[in-house]
């Protein structure tokens, strides 16, 4: 089956996602992390694809989370930290202490997306969507576009200074940690475990030099707004309507492939580390091992000169599948459309196609930002208004050109 008459469409479908982007943010309510607004969304998504995609099974299914951990542990570690920073001048292996557990916490919770103190936070109940359109014969392969449905709740700080402001911030926080931990080492060395650090020492004046960290510690307090969420038009109602425009395209043009399979999969709660992925791979392990089963997971599809593959996520900790971002590539390089092989950095923080990974399925992460963060990324910014229609369209055109050749035989 040729989908070049569907890629030729590319602006039609472009204004389709943004037209249904906007009629979200204007009418729906705000999509937190296991929110009523991100229930809403997922059902409303959910009509759509059943109504005007042919999806014959589509499912909301819900799971448990806790949603306020994800940015809450900035509290206990920011504490632990300013906690220390007190005891170095009579106990300096308390310091120690409070300085490595702030720092596990740290990396557990957002370095690896792990759940070490959600059970402190609040319970709230996610929501994801699957929904799947079956071929018109035996099926021999499946793929699956991707996206999350929710909103993050904003980062002052990226609003207020942009990115270099909000990254410059969150390191020299960090460095703050690691500079008092040494001077917690380098004290119970040499002065013993409990013992003052004496007056007019090196040391001592190194610890009063750092109280110049306290601000920034201070700051990481207000990193994160709980009391606003963003519309979240660009992160991630692009990602969303990608697969959701594909299976509409197909249908307005009557075409029906033959052996491939394709799902869309809404996965909730990204936005509080990947809770609704990480749920749905845990209820899907081993659906969908009967064929090959490729899985497109896109998020904040907006600048065409930064449409990404990513080839590593979460962090840079966790390899996506070679023959799936490889196929990507390739699609965008036939339709002579610009993508750059890229990777989510440390600090980047992660997409859904890590969890995807992490659990055993194919995957790979789609993005279309500079990961050197722009001002509207989790900002009020993120509006139905500051979308780009061609980066959503060369999105959208790639990745009909990446089913064209998927179905066709292509790495499998």
């Amino acid at each position: 089956m040729d989908l070049s008459s569907i890629i030729a469409t590319k602006g039609h479908y472009a204004d389709y996602i943004i037209d249904e982007i906007t009629h979200i943010c204007q009418k729906l309510g705000k999509r937190a992390p296991g929110s009523e607004g991100e229930k809403e969304a997922c059902e409303y998504m959910a009509g759509v694809l059943k109504k005007d995609c042919g999806c014959e099974k589509v499912e909301v299914e819900s799971f448990s989370e806790n949603p306020g951990s994800f940015y809450g542990w900035i509290y206990i570690s920011v504490t632990l930290v300013l906690l220390g920073v007190a005891c170095i001048f009579f106990a300096p292996v308390v310091t120690v202490v409070l300085d490595v557990l702030a720092a596990a916490i740290a990396l557990l919770q957002f370095g690896l997306y792990k759940k070490a103190v959600d059970f402190l936070f609040k319970k709230k109940t996610g929501h994801n969507v699957t929904a799947i359109k079956h071929c018109s014969g035996e099926i021999k392969r499946r793929i699956v576009f991707n996206g999350h449905p929710d909103a993050a709740w904003e980062w002052p700080v990226n609003y207020a200074l942009g990115g270099v402001g909000f990254e410059a911030h969150a390191i020299i926080g960090f460095a703050g940690i690691f500079y008092y931990l040494v001077l917690g080492v380098i004290a119970v060395a040499k002065y013993g475990s409990f013992s003052g650090i004496p007056a007019g020492t090196a040391l001592i004046k190194c610890a009063l030099w750092g109280l110049l960290f306290v601000p920034f510690w201070i700051g990481l307090y207000f990193l994160w707004n709980r009391r606003k969420v963003v519309d979240g038009a660009n992160d991630n109602l692009t990602g969303c309507y990608i697969g959701i425009a594909i299976l509409k395209a197909l249908k307005d043009a009557n075409i029906e492939l033959e052996n491939t399979e394709i799902g869309v999969v809404l996965t909730g709660s990204e936005e509080a580390g990947l809770r609704g992925s990480f749920a749905w791979s845990e209820a899907h392990k081993g659906e969908f091992d009967d064929v090959p089963t490729f899985i497109y997971s896109y998020d904040t599809i907006h600048d065409p000169k930064y449409l990404m593959a990513n080839y590593r996520d979460l962090n840079g900790t966790v390899k996506s599948d070679k023959d799936v971002t490889d196929l990507f590539m390739e699609a965008a390089q036939a339709l002579d459309i610009h993508c750059i092989k890229g990777w989510v950095p440390p600090m980047g923080g992660a997409t859904d196609n890590a969890a995807f990974n992490k659990a055993g399925f194919r995957s790979t992460g789609i993005t279309g930002l500079n990961h050197k963060l722009e001002d509207y990324y989790h900002t009020r910014r993120d509006t139905y208004d500051n979308l780009n229609k061609t980066g959503i369209a060369d999105c959208f055109a790639v990745s009909v050109k990446v089913l064209d050749m998927f179905d066709k035989g292509a790495k499998q």
